[in-house]
């Protein structure tokens, strides 16, 4: 199936035998809805942070998006900001959305995410007395084309609420189609949800700024800033669809974690992030995550990479920066 090329608007006009009349309905107000779930490859209505998109040009697009008040994994421990990570997710859900809707890549079809770059504002970040409405600007390069079908491309975007920016980011994507896939995955495609390994062992949320047990996605090791990747295998968002091995945002949570404990008993959370996914993350093997510091003789900001390692392959590297202090 071939996503349409058109705008959102377009996407969500009613249409078939059991579709609402419009005649008589212009005078109704417009109402807000989301992008289809499937754009965005999420399995429930409610992770789909994106609602409109308008095309500017050909590489140039603007699009809408609300975050709920409160959500039940993208929240600060303390309830007052949006989670940063939820800034990732939409910049993931816009490459995909935009892939299927203004790029015809067909539904169906597998995405990588090679690279993923984030800075957030705290600041505007903090939530108010209800949804956060987003006003996103996209800008795609760098693409890459086999026969007629897009096959790679980069996104850059900025996510703004209230004309301040809440996060500028990006990353690289590729599309296969899911005949490639399963030959590149081979019996990997028949991979069940791994098994909790050490549930006791899991770091206690306040250490890596969660406030709930089943939140927290790594476990201790013998070793300070070395931890077995843990999550839990029936969290709602973490594992929101159905996949073959861990999703790449287990990755950047378990990258987000580590600082987080790095700084503990502040438990600091980082405001940027530049990873690079470089293999599959299998479900049927430990994976390791490793937090190494760097020293920052300009300033205060607490500097780390974060490595996960799966039978010595290196799977993610990320960069994570926190400053000194957050309100």
């Amino acid at each position: 199936m071939t996503a349409p090329r058109s705008r959102t608007t377009d996407l969500l006009t009613p249409r078939g035998p059991h579709a609402i009349p419009t005649s008589g309905m212009q005078s109704l107000p417009r109402l807000t809805t989301t992008v289809p779930r499937e754009y965005v490859h999420r399995a429930c209505h409610a992770e789909v942070f994106l609602t409109g998109c308008e095309k500017l040009d050909e590489d140039h697009f603007a699009l809408s998006g609300e975050w709920p008040r409160i959500h039940p994994f993208f929240t600060s421990a303390d309830g007052r900001r949006h989670d940063a990570l939820q800034a990732a997710e939409t910049i993931r859900q816009t490459g995909l959305f935009l892939a299927h809707a203004e790029f015809d890549v067909p539904l169906g079809h597998q995405f990588l995410l090679s690279e993923l770059y984030l800075t957030t504002f705290p600041d505007n970040m903090v939530t108010g007395h209800g949804p956060s409405e987003l006003s996103l600007t996209a800008t795609c390069t760098d693409m890459i084309r086999r026969g007629k079908r897009l096959a790679e491309f980069t996104m850059n975007i900025t996510i703004e609420r209230d004309n301040r920016p809440c996060a500028t980011g990006g990353g690289r994507f590729a599309c296969i189609s899911d005949g490639t896939y399963r030959r590149l995955r081979g019996t990997a495609t028949t991979a069940r949800l791994h098994t909790r390994t050490q549930p006791k062992a899991t770091l206690t949320p306040a250490t890596v700024g969660k406030t709930a047990p089943a939140d927290v996605v790594l476990a201790a090791t013998a070793l300070p800033g070395h931890y077995l990747l843990d999550p839990d295998p029936r969290h709602a968002t973490l594992f929101e669809h159905a996949g073959d091995h861990y999703p790449g945002m287990v990755l950047l949570e378990a990258a987000w974690q580590a600082a987080t404990a790095h700084t503990h008993p502040q438990a600091r959370t980082p405001t940027s992030v530049h990873a690079q996914f470089h293999r599959y993350a299998e479900f049927t093997t430990p994976v390791w995550i490793t937090a190494t510091p760097h020293p920052n003789p300009d300033n205060n900001d607490t500097t780390l990479t974060i490595t996960a390692t799966q039978q010595n392959h290196t799977l993610f590297t990320a960069t994570t920066t926190t400053p000194p202090t957050t309100n």
